[in-house]
């Protein structure tokens, strides 16, 4: 079993120590040197330097793998997973994006005619929540479903700075769903509605009061998929109170903008100004927390699975539950368990029967209760 993780950040490094783990053959791939031999050498993986704009190494690279797990920026999505299609190599990524996800799903003939998965949307959220959400639905019996409800969010433990976050991953990546419209099903319908709305207070017994709002991506492709199945289903971020509105603040007076704007004798994007401070001010490397609660509201039940996980050993809990839902998938694929071809975002290439014992090994348990809604 030949393994291809592309990008030795937090999360590449998880998967591939996950992989090893599996019994995989693993390659990490990156464009830096320095870090893909440190990751490679750390978990007895093969170590290749290079840059993934340049197509044709790329191709060959890939062909030398059953299945290649993407942990590099969204915006690579559609090119690696071509590249991946082309060399008839199974493709994982970590999506969030909802427009590269819609162009991958494009691809979903010719990955049928090449007997080749593409899954996008493979991590946290959308990934892992999806899963239980789908889940819930599948679980619900014909009928219209009142609601499905999804609540994520990766915390460091103690509330830290202003911001009371810490830089988890890339904050163009948060900007990102920060910014962008937020799907969602209302009355049946799939619509869409602002970020950074809908507030709500959220009551979680160990990590004390919590906001949750809409962000984008984490709804995954379930707008489309359960239109007219599902009344309402929404997707909205875990923070600690008050973070939420300091972002709405900044959307509000032009700070996502990715148009340069005259300041002085210069132009200059907003955003790339917001991302630089966020990069220079904020915190990293706190011991984290990751929380996923996602419900099914149903003639007066609720049914709830839930999951608190946090940091251990070398990766914090965001790398965990990011990384893992996507190399157990890559494993059960490439072990002919999971065998769906074509473009599926997770939910919909692999149950929770199939996944969540592949993840109780690595601590990773999600719990499943009833009660009164």
């Amino acid at each position: 079993m030949a393994s291809l993780v592309l990008g030795a950040g937090i999360v590449g490094s998880a998967a591939a120590w996950d992989l090893r783990r599996r019994g995989h053959d693993v390659t990490v791939a990156d464009v830096d040197r320095e870090t893909t031999e440190r990751v490679a050498t750390a978990f007895g993986a093969t170590a290749v330097t290079i840059d993934v704009a340049k197509g044709r190494d790329l191709m060959e690279l890939i062909g030398f793998h059953d299945v290649v797990v993407s942990a590099i920026p969204y915006s690579y999505g559609y090119a690696v997973a071509s590249a991946a299609l082309a060399s008839g190599t199974h493709y994982l990524d970590f999506g969030g994006n909802p427009s590269v996800v819609a162009s991958q799903k494009r691809m979903h003939q010719d990955a049928l005619d090449n007997s080749v998965m593409i899954v996008p949307d493979c991590g946290l959220a959308p990934g892992l929540a999806n899963v239980l959400a789908e889940d819930l639905i599948d679980d619900a019996g014909p009928g219209i479903i009142d609601s499905i409800q999804m609540r994520v969010g990766a915390l460091p433990q103690t509330p830290i700075g202003a911001l009371e976050y810490q830089l988890a991953f890339n904050p163009a990546g948060l900007i990102n769903e920060y910014s962008e419209p937020c799907e969602v099903i209302e009355n049946g319908h799939h619509a869409t509605v602002e970020p950074l709305s809908r507030f709500e207070d959220v009551a979680w017994a160990a990590w004390g009061p919590l906001e949750a709002f809409s962000t984008a991506g984490g709804t995954s492709t379930m707008c489309i998929t359960h239109e007219g199945r599902v009344n309402r289903l929404e997707y909205k971020t875990l923070r600690y109170p008050g973070h939420g509105h300091v972002f709405r603040a900044l959307y509000e007076i032009g700070m996502f903008d990715e148009s340069p704007r005259p300041v002085g004798t210069m132009e200059v994007a907003p955003r790339s100004v917001l991302i630089g401070a966020l990069n220079r001010t904020l915190p990293r490397d706190e011991p984290d927390v990751v929380l996923v609660r996602v419900w099914r509201d149903q003639d007066g039940a609720r049914t709830t699975y839930q999951i608190e996980d946090t940091a251990h050993g070398a990766f914090s809990a965001l790398a965990r539950t990011t990384a893992f839902p996507a190399t157990a998938l890559a494993d059960l694929i490439v072990r002919g368990d999971v065998y769906r071809p074509g473009v599926h975002a997770m939910q919909e290439a692999v149950r929770a029967d199939e996944l969540l014992p592949e993840l109780e090994p690595v601590g990773l348990v999600a719990s499943l209760t009833t009660s009164a809604s």
